[in-house]
């Protein structure tokens, strides 16, 4: 575990001794919620909790101001997922670190980012503050995507969006809007035109030619 740690210190030139090698390492350790000692022990000793944390101290070992994640906690129990989103919160806090996430999971993406861009086919069709996407979607995909997330209480009623069909193949994409054969709302326009992405708010951005700009 330590080697796989302190492997950036050692490629980067960032340590001066033996001795600063292993604080260093400590140090990492220390400041993803890991006991130094574990620096001894072999990957598959660890949890997958506790191996993502690893890889945190890996990614934070050359103090960078920019990460980038893909689905941190997909794989992980629903209590690790929330120790590991809190100690991502933490850090960024601590280090003032900037987060760029991918993950299909829009719960973790609510709770940890300040700004979403909804992607479909590799082209953004949504970008806005976090808390305005979940209040106001602007773009048809965003409304599939916000209805489809579960809901705790089994009485509750949820007006899901179904979307039909399958998503086109990339290589051969129509030539109007990506989301026209899927979208409930598609006019002629959508088929043969594809749309600009417009601002419709205050740092609200949505491709859609169905889409109102503000004044």
């Amino acid at each position: 575990c330590g080697n796989i740690i302190g492997e950036p210190l050692i490629v980067h030139k960032l340590t001066s001794s033996k001795e600063d090698y292993r604080a260093q390492v400590a140090e990492l350790l220390r400041v993803v919620g890991l006991n130094p000692y574990m620096a001894d022990r072999f990957p598959h000793e660890f949890s997958g909790g506790q191996r993502q944390r690893i890889g945190i101290a890996r990614a934070l070992a050359l103090k960078p101001q920019l990460l980038m994640l893909d689905e941190p906690v997909s794989a992980l129990d629903v209590s690790v997922r929330a120790q590991i989103l809190n100690l991502l919160m933490d850090l960024q806090e601590e280090f003032k670190i900037t987060y760029i996430i991918v993950s299909h999971d829009l719960g973790v993406l609510e709770r940890i980012c300040d700004r979403i861009a909804v992607m479909y086919l590799g082209q953004i069709v949504e970008l806005t503050e976090s808390r305005k996407l979940f209040a106001e979607p602007g773009h048809p995909y965003s409304r599939s995507l916000l209805s489809a997330i579960p809901v705790a209480d089994p009485r509750a009623q949820v007006d899901r969006v179904i979307l039909k069909g399958d998503a086109p193949d990339p290589a051969n994409a129509p030539p109007g809007c990506k989301f026209s054969g899927r979208c409930p709302l598609t006019e002629q326009r959508c088929i043969e035109t594809e749309p600009e992405l417009i601002e419709i708010g205050a740092s609200h951005h949505v491709r859609c030619h169905l889409a109102t700009p503000w004044n």
